[in-house]
């Protein structure tokens, strides 16, 4: 590929590959990609990679003499990897389509694992870091990104207090199992351990997404894609759409004190190492 060749982005498909990561997963990725390794001729990877956005761009940084393996079951998402791999012209990516708990790869082949938001998508977390112990060379970094439990508390205070408004106090214990079932520092960083990894180093930071208000925040196309389906299985079966408009409404109210809904979403960037074996 000529790098002094332009590209022209008024191509009628360029807009289908431009957008590369949703804004939800893109900080949790420039933190990543500020801490990873970065050397030419790496065998790198992408544990749930999804549209590719670490992929393509370890693939690109590292240069062609690296090798970046993609790994997800997702269809959708390795379709338009495909995609993307043939519009930039990068032969440095392979694709595997399947749980990346169930990858054969060459026993002690890898040089870098990274994840970006992988690990609350894992069925078997152990299982996948016990892989990419395996898959893994002695010395080897694993680097990856996670959201933690304390993420949106602002909305689950309200929804906390909608619920008692409501008389479903029943579902509280719901609730809190739904907040909780994301991982800490802690629990992450024991889950590496027992895999064989040695933790290096873990860096904490948050940002914010802002809405108008609950309204603006029910019917973003991210929230309900990612979040909404988790917070319905939370109210009571009977009656969630009453839940809801009284949610909303609560959402609203405070929107209305303060100026704007604020979200505070904090995460964690972990990188640790596989240790060496002395020979």
């Amino acid at each position: 590929m000529n790098y002094l060749e332009e590209i022209d982005y008024t191509q009628p498909g360029f807009g289908d590959l431009y957008d590369e990561l949703p804004l939800w997963s893109a900080p949790f990725g420039l933190l990543l990609l500020d801490r990873v390794p970065m050397k030419p001729g790496m065998r790198i990877l992408d544990v749930g990679s999804g549209t590719g956005f670490l992929a393509l761009e370890l693939a690109q940084r590292c240069g062609p003499e690296s090798k970046v393996i993609a790994v997800d079951p997702w269809q959708p998402g390795m379709i338009r990897l495909r995609r993307k791999l043939d519009e930039l012209g990068l032969t440095n990516v392979v694709i595997l389509e399947q749980d990346a708990a169930k990858v054969y790869l060459q026993p002690e082949s890898i040089d870098l694992v990274v994840s970006n938001l992988g690990l609350n998508n894992f069925e078997d977390l152990d299982a996948v870091l016990g892989a990419c112990f395996r898959f893994a060379r002695s010395g080897a970094r694993l680097v990856l990104t996670t959201n933690l439990v304390g993420h949106m508390s602002e909305f689950y205070d309200v929804y906390r207090a909608t619920l008692i408004e409501l008389g479903q106090t029943n579902r509280l214990a719901a609730l809190e199992s739904h907040i909780n079932h994301r991982g800490t520092v802690e629990s992450v960083s024991m889950s590496i351990r027992d895999a064989g990894f040695e933790v290096l180093n873990i860096e904490r930071q948050s940002f914010r997404m802002r809405f108008a208000n609950g309204s603006s925040l029910l019917r973003h196309y991210f929230i309900r894609l990612g979040f909404v389906q988790g917070w319905k299985s939370v109210a009571e079966p009977a009656s969630v759409e009453a839940t809801f408009e009284t949610l909303e409404r609560n959402l609203n109210t405070l929107a209305e004190e303060r100026g704007e809904l604020a979200l505070t979403i904090p995460m964690a960037c972990v990188e640790a190492s596989k240790p060496s074996v002395e020979k």
